[in-house]
This record gives structure tokens, sequence and C-alpha cells, in this order.
């Protein structure tokens, strides 16, 4: 997070990348973890109208392969994705595409995440003056270190100056 000076001894947070500030090959750790309660999967289980016993029901679950309740994956992926937010994505305009999402281990009830995504490609927006795009892999392990998801993840990124808090901030 960086401030901004606003007036002797007043600063204003800001948070996020402008796309100058992004560099391939660069590697961001998202922190803290988040774990992962029975609550949070049933209510997203529930919120998303997902009927599939293997999130909620422990007693169909035990005969599963599992032996007990999964996470749903559009929860990993929402929880994921939100812990990107502050280093990837948190001044842009839009995220143009998701591809690549992979599942290669389940995730249980009290697991805890931790996530980090690297820069592949960024390039100035041919049709947009002052955005650049941006694209990264997200990398998703568990406790155990354990890579439970992964994707790319393609964002528009305002330059320095032209993110709408640079607006604001102008306004203000």
């Amino acid at each position: 997070m960086t401030e901004k000076t606003r007036s002797t001894n007043r600063y204003r947070a800001s948070s996020g990348r402008y796309f100058e500030e992004f560099s391939v090959g660069d590697i961001y750790e998202h922190r803290p973890g988040r774990t992962i309660t029975e609550a949070d999967n049933t209510w997203f289980t529930l919120l998303t109208m997902n009927q599939h016993p293997l999130h909620f029901d422990t007693e169909y679950a035990k005969h599963s392969e599992f032996g007990k309740p999964i996470v749903n994956s559009a929860l990993t992926l929402a929880i994921v994705a939100g812990m990107s937010v502050a280093d990837v994505s948190q001044k842009a305009i839009a995220n143009l595409g998701w591809t690549d999402i992979t599942l290669p281990a389940p995730v249980f009830n009290g697991d805890t995440l931790y996530a980090e995504s690297e820069v592949l490609e960024k390039r100035a927006s041919r049709s947009r003056p002052n955005q650049g795009i941006v694209s990264v892999t997200t990398r998703a392990f568990n406790q155990d270190k354990v890579l439970v998801m992964d994707y790319k993840r393609t964002v528009l990124v305002p330059n320095r100056g032209f993110a709408v808090e640079d607006r604001i901030t102008q306004e203000s």
C-alpha cells in the first residue's frame, strides 16, 4: 500500500498497481492466507444453488473417494481471486478473461489457502490510451503446500494518473 500526501500531515491510502508497476516475471505472494470453514462452504453452496451433496452432506461424502465433504470449487476460485485483488487488480478497469483453470487437488473444510500471482505478459492497450493489459497466472496452495488451483487471468489496468482514485483525488 502506498500513501499519497494530501496536505501537511494528511495521507490517503492507495492500493493496487498501475500498469507501469507490473514487470514480467514478478511474483506477488498474497497474504494473509484464508482458512475455509464448513459455514463458508455451506453458505456459498446454498447461495449459488449448487445442490451437489458432496459439498454439504457429511454422510453422503463419507461414501465418496474423499471420505468427507469437499469445498465448492467456485468458492475456492472466489477466495483465491479475492486474495489477489490487492496485488493484481485493485486499480483494474476490467477483468478481460479467465482461462486454464485447473483443480489438481481437492480443498476441504478447515484447509488454509495461500496464493501467489506471477506476471506473464504486459502490453500497452492499442485501443485505449493510458491503459495497459496485464496477464498473470495465479496459483493456490493449501497449508501443506499442495497445489489446489491455478489459472490465467487478464486485466485492463490504468497508467499512473488515470485510475478512478486519481480522479477522485483531483476532485477532492
